[in-house]
C-alpha cells in the first residue's frame, strides 16, 4: 500500500473509532421499522462484503450458509425493528466466527455514500488535528503518586505524529518514578503505530518486533517494530504494570499482549475483551452498516493473537481492584531496592494504608 493510501486508511480508522466515542455518548437513536425487502437487501449487503473482504474467506462461506439457512428457516421474517434486525444478524455472524469486532450497525441518519480514496484537504487535515488536540490525543491522566509512583491513563491509541509530543510530555513527566502503572481499563484501541510509539518508550533503541498484522487485501503483512529515536525520556529498567477490564479491546489488547509476551510488563485485572481482528466500516444500506475485520494479527513470538480469548491477565482481580493491587505490588517492590532508609516508614505506612482500602474495597465486593 502507498504512503497516500496508508494515510486515508488511518483516517478512515480514526473516523469510525472517534464516531463510536460519539456515539456511545448521544441518547439512544430512535428505531426504524424495516420491511421483508429491507430484509433481504441488508442480508445480501452483508454476505456479499462478508465474501469479499472478510480476512477468512472460508469462515465467510460458513457465515453465508449460516444466515441462509436460518432465513430459509424464516428465522427474520416476523422482525421489524431495524435495531432488532442489526442485533440479531450480529449475533448469529458472531455465533459462527467469532469474531467480536465483526458488527451489522443500524443508523437512524442516512450513512453516506464512501467516495474514492483521496488524500485529505488542508482544512480536513488542520480539522483533524483540531479534533485530537481537543481529546489531548487520548490522553486523560498522568500523575506521579504517593510512593513515588508513575500513572498514565489514555482511552484511545491516536495518531502517532500528531500525538508523539503528548506521548513525549508524559513519558518525561513520569520519568524519575520508580515504576509506572499504564491504565488500560478503559481503552478501546486504535492506532497500531501508536501502541508501537508507546511501546518503544519501554524499551532500548535496538529494534523491537512488537506484532504483525496480515491484510487480506494485496496479501500483504506490516510489521510494527519499537522505534530507534523517540521525543521524550525512555522508561528502561524498571518494573511496568498494565491495567486491564474486560472493556480492553482491540489496539489496547495488543499494547498488553505485546509486553506481556516481551515480558516487559505485569499485567494486573481481568482477562480482556478479546479482538484482534483489524478493519473497517462500510455502508449497506442507507441506514445499515457494517465493521468488517479485513486484517488479523499476528505475534512474532506466540504466532497468534488474542482473538476470541482475551489476554489473560498475571495477576486476575475485579477491575476496579486492579490499580490498588498494582500499587500495592510497586510499593513493595521498592521497599526491597530502596537506598534511603529515612524513607522506609513512609511506604510502609502507605502499603498499610492501600492494603487497608484494598481489604474494604473486597470485603464489599
Amino acid at each position: 500500500m502507498s504512503k497516500s493510501l496508508s494515510i486515508v486508511a488511518g483516517l478512515v480508522l480514526l473516523v469510525l473509532q472517534l464516531t463510536a466515542v460519539a456515539v456511545a455518548q448521544q441518547p439512544e437513536q430512535p428505531d426504524l421499522t424495516i420491511d421483508a425487502a429491507t430484509r433481504t437487501q441488508v442480508i445480501d449487503g452483508v454476505l456479499r462484503r462478508l465474501k469479499d473482504s472478510y480476512v477468512f474467506p472460508e469462515v465467510a462461506k460458513r457465515m453465508e450458509q449460516s444466515i441462509r439457512e436460518r432465513a430459509g428457516k424464516k428465522e427474520y421474517d416476523q422482525i421489524t425493528s431495524a435495531k432488532e434486525f442489526a442485533t440479531k444478524l450480529t449475533g448469529d455472524l458472531q455465533a459462527v466466527s467469532k469474531d467480536k469486532h465483526l458488527r451489522v450497525r443500524y443508523s437512524s441518519r442516512a450513512i453516506p455514500e464512501r467516495g474514492p480514496q483521496r488524500e485529505p484537504t488542508a482544512s480536513e487535515r488542520e480539522e483533524r488535528k483540531r479534533e485530537l488536540g481537543w481529546m489531548n490525543h487520548g490522553f486523560s491522566k498522568v500523575e506521579r503518586l504517593p510512593g513515588n509512583i508513575g500513572y498514565l491513563e489514555f482511552l484511545n491509541f491516536m495518531d502517532e505524529e500528531l500525538g508523539a509530543d503528548t506521548v513525549a510530555a508524559a513519558m518525561n513527566f513520569i520519568n524519575g518514578t520508580d515504576a509506572l502503572i499504564i491504565d488500560m481499563r478503559n481503552n478501546g484501541g486504535g492506532n497500531p503505530a501508536m501502541v508501537a510509539l508507546v511501546c518503544s518508550y519501554l524499551f532500548g533503541p535496538e529494534p523491537v518486533h512488537l506484532n504483525s498484522l496480515y491484510w487480506r487485501e494485496g496479501n500483504r503483512t506490516d510489521e510494527f517494530w519499537t522505534k530507534k529515536e523517540v521525543a521524550g525520556k525512555r522508561y528502561l529498567n524498571k518494573d511496568v504494570y498494565v491495567l486491564t477490564s474486560k472493556r480492553t479491546f482491540s489496539g489496547a489488547e495488543e499494547f498488553t499482549y505485546n509486553l506481556k509476551n516481551l515480558k516487559r510488563a505485569t499485567i494486573i485485572g481481568e482477562t480482556t475483551g478479546g479482538g484482534a481482528h483489524p478493519g473497517g466500516g462500510f455502508r449497506i444500506t442507507e441506514h445499515f452498516g457494517m465493521f468488517v475485520p479485513t486484517g488479523r494479527a499476528i505475534s512474532p513470538i506466540t504466532k497468534t493473537n488474542w482473538e476470541g480469548t482475551g489476554v489473560t491477565p498475571d495477576v486476575a482481580v475485579p477491575a476496579d481492584q486492579a490499580l490498588l493491587t498494582a500499587r500495592v505490588m510497586a510499593l513493595k517492590k521498592s521497599l526491597t531496592t530502596l537506598k534511603d532508609q529515612d524513607l522506609k516508614p513512609r511506604l510502609e505506612a502507605e502499603i498499610q494504608r492501600l492494603e487497608k482500602e484494598l481489604a474494604d474495597m473486597k470485603s464489599k465486593s
